[in-house]
């Protein structure tokens, strides 16, 4: 239970990460996340967690099959902080084709569990507090963030909308899943 808990927390905080970048409103990622927002385009009530606010947008339901499927529900729904960087649909299926039903697969749960808690932080990160450098992840490899022309995530994850708060943190919206170093998903 210890290690669930430890990698949920891990995953909330590298979505956090994730969605510190680029605040682009032509997107149609950006228009989704609006829904969680408030008219006046600031922050959303912080009325749910992490998993109710990403459930209730249906551009993340990629990943909140992830997280159900990596058994991470609980972990992500507790009292936190965690920063998330949350890949939306489009981001998982600009994997390879088939990676993310091989990694919905029960025997590839360990792999799935690795994947997300490295899109989370512990701690709640807020756009305006994100500075460049290595973040160590709640999987534990560091995620290196760079804030030249926007925010990225290891040179490849774009954060494309900022601060859509939770009861139990923050998430950030990336463009890309990003992987821990050292992880070959080929061989699924």
């Amino acid at each position: 239970m210890k290690n669930r808990s430890i990698a949920a927390a891990a995953i909330a905080a590298s979505l956090l990460f994730v969605a510190c970048g680029d605040d682009e409103d032509t997107s149609a990622t950006t228009a989704a996340v609006e829904t969680t927002m408030a008219p006046d385009g600031t922050d959303a009530m912080a009325e749910g967690d992490i998993v109710a606010v990403a459930s209730a947008n249906p551009d993340f339901s990629t990943l909140v099959a992830a997280v159900g499927a990596a058994g991470l529900v609980e972990t992500l729904q507790g009292p936190g902080p965690f920063t998330v960087f949350a890949p939306t649909n489009d981001a998982f299926a600009a994997l390879p084709a088939g990676l993310v039903d091989k990694l919905l697969l029960p025997e590839n749960k360990d792999v799935l569990v690795q994947i997300l808690t490295y899109h989370v932080v512990a701690g709640q990160v807020m756009a305006a507090d994100v500075t460049a450098g290595d973040v160590p992840s709640v999987e534990g490899s560091p995620i290196t963030i760079t804030v030249d022309g926007g925010v990225k995530l290891n040179g490849s994850a774009n954060v494309v909308a900022t601060d859509v708060a939770a009861s139990n943190g923050v998430i950030h919206v990336i463009d890309a899943v990003i992987l821990p170093p050292g992880l070959d998903v080929s061989t699924l």
